[in-house]
């Protein structure tokens, strides 16, 4: 869970997250849409990775990038389990 709140913790990092929202798209098309060096996008996606924020497929000489919400819904479990603990012990 720490590489999640550390991958959301960046606005480049947030901002990749709510393009692949909308649709996959190519580390290059990510880029584009930054005014930082490729080589930049490539360390966030990389760090989005590691948190199991994003997937990866490569499909011919491309490989696309999409958002994996499993993790999200993951943690806002956690946090809602936190807020109303079901059953508690006595």
């Amino acid at each position: 869970m720490k590489n999640f709140f550390k991958a959301l913790d960046d606005p480049t990092r947030r901002k990749i997250l709510e393009m692949l929202r909308k649709r996959d798209m190519t580390a290059g098309e990510i880029a584009d849409a930054f005014n930082i060096s490729k080589p930049s996008i490539s360390y966030h996606l990389d760090l989005l990775k590691q948190a199991d924020l994003v997937t990866n497929e490569k499909k011919g000489p491309y490989i696309f990038y999409s958002l994996n919400t499993t993790v999200f819904d993951e943690v806002i479990g956690w946090m809602l389990d936190l807020k109303n603990p079901k059953n508690e012990e006595k």
